[in-house]
């Protein structure tokens, strides 16, 4: 199968360097370039199916980048990378046509899966179904990370909304720590163990206002994710 192309515009050295690497792992085919001058030039020369566009950069900024990308190739799509979180900002970009905007610092686990999504959204009718779950009286979408109930809503980070997901999908029933950490850390270990149950205490906080629903956690063994029907 043919590796998804990205174009990467990042002038940080660290940062590039370590999203380019990661990027790869995921079996991504990456070029790295440093200022927006040097991304438009690779940009006319190779074909992308998504770019990462850093906001702030040299020779041309990542909207200045973003505005001639647009007018080049109108329905390739692209999301921006920035240290900014102004209001203002997020509507220039979105004006532009961004498909999504992710505020430094950020997890790489997390631009992973929304250059995922946006290719889904880009693709086929199939995969563009979200995936919604029923929590009581909320819904946690995981594409949005998102869990909305009717006096407020949480922002969940990816590791929070993969830990979500594969408890509902194994909802009433003993999940072993071992399992969790293998599926959704991909590894074993007794540092992420400790991770794990601050996730679990966060996810607890979030769920707290459902009466029908209770997190437990079976000493030693794991942990169960009980929804009664109302």
């Amino acid at each position: 199968m043919e590796k998804i192309r990205v174009l990467l515009a990042e002038d940080d050295l660290d940062l590039g360097n370590i999203l380019a690497q990661y990027l790869e792992m995921q079996e991504f085919s990456v070029v790295l370039t440093r200022d927006g001058g040097e991304a438009w030039e690779s940009f006319q020369k190779y074909p992308y199916d998504i770019c990462v566009l850093d906001v702030m950069m040299p020779v041309m900024d990542g909207y200045q980048l973003a505005e001639r990308i647009r007018r080049h190739s109108p329905t390739i799509p692209f999301l921006f990378l920035t240290a900014k979180s102004l209001k203002e900002d997020r509507i220039r970009g979105l004006k532009i046509g961004a498909d999504d905007y992710i505020c430094k610092p950020f997890e790489v686990d997390e631009l992973v899966l929304r250059i995922h999504n946006i290719l889904k959204r880009a693709g086929s009718p199939v995969e563009q179904e979200e995936e919604v779950f029923q929590i009581g009286n909320s819904r946690f979408n995981f594409q949005e990370l998102m869990i909305h109930s009717e006096n407020q809503s949480f922002k969940l980070t990816l590791k929070e909304g993969m830990l979500l997901k594969y408890l509902l999908q194994h909802q009433n029933r003993l999940v072993k720590r071992e399992e969790i950490l293998t599926q959704v850390w991909g590894e074993n270990d007794y540092f992420l163990g400790r991770s794990m149950d601050v996730f679990v205490s966060r996810l607890r906080k979030y769920l707290s206002s459902e009466t029908s629903v209770t997190l437990e956690t079976v000493r030693g063994t794991g942990f169960i994710l009980r929804l009664r029907s109302t």
